[in-house]
């Protein structure tokens, strides 16, 4: 039972031993049409209005001194996870960042960019950022280690985070849906109004999701500075 449950996870096409399915991660860029980009419309007002918003929020993050720019990969990771996480509510579509190699890869390729840059630019910050004002001289070293451990497991933090909210909701609407199978009508109607609910959760939990891990990755770069 548990195999066939988080079989729903696995990608089921492979040609030469590669897994087709993860291309899903960038073919919804095909469907964008070109008057998107080139023309104002209220897909476009919107894209715009939502990043300008993350602008001025990430740029806050990060303060003053961060960097003109900065802010557009912090952006990036957010519509990249979100279109990701959104694609995942689809039937037949192969959930991506439901998969640690897939979220663990992003989360530990900023926090090594992070971590790279401060140590090498801002030593000094980084070795003061060990030991939080005000603490005792007895209780440094566990400071340092304490905060040496939090610093290392920020990156596994980050992804399972991410996988384990993706994977929650949709094990909860696939056993849903086996369940209704021997079920009579009147309970299958229910059973389908709580589904679509739930289907509206994971919407909300996708964007809140993307937003979490782009909120976390953008305090994540403003300690190193």
């Amino acid at each position: 039972m548990m195999n066939n449950l988080f079989s729903i996870f696995d990608p089921s096409t492979n040609l030469f031993n590669f897994p087709f399915n993860w291309i899903s991660t960038f073919i919804g860029l095909m469907f964008i049409p070109l008057s998107f980009w080139f023309f104002p419309n209220r897909h476009f007002l919107l894209w715009n209005f939502v990043s300008n918003k993350l602008h001025n929020e990430f740029k806050t993050l990060l303060g003053p001194n961060s960097m003109n720019g900065s802010t557009f990969i912090f952006i990036s990771l957010f519509f990249f996870i979100l279109f990701n996480n959104f694609l995942g509510l689809f039937p037949y579509i192969f959930t991506s960042t439901s998969h640690l190699n897939m979220s663990l890869s992003l989360s530990l390729t900023l926090w090594l960019s992070f971590m790279i840059y401060g140590w090498l630019n801002n030593t000094q910050h980084m070795f003061i950022h060990m030991i939080p004002q005000g603490t005792p001289t007895i209780l440094m070293p566990f400071m340092v280690l304490i905060e040496t451990i939090s610093n290392i497991i920020r990156p596994g933090t980050l992804a399972v985070r991410l996988t384990a909210n993706m994977i929650a909701g949709h094990l909860l609407l696939t056993l849903l849906s086996n369940t209704g199978i021997n079920m009579p009508n009147y309970l299958v109607i229910i059973l389908i109004i709580i589904q679509i609910l739930l289907l509206i959760l994971e919407s909300a939990v996708a964007i809140i999701q993307s937003y979490v891990i782009s909120i976390l990755s953008t305090l994540y770069s403003s300690e190193v500075n």
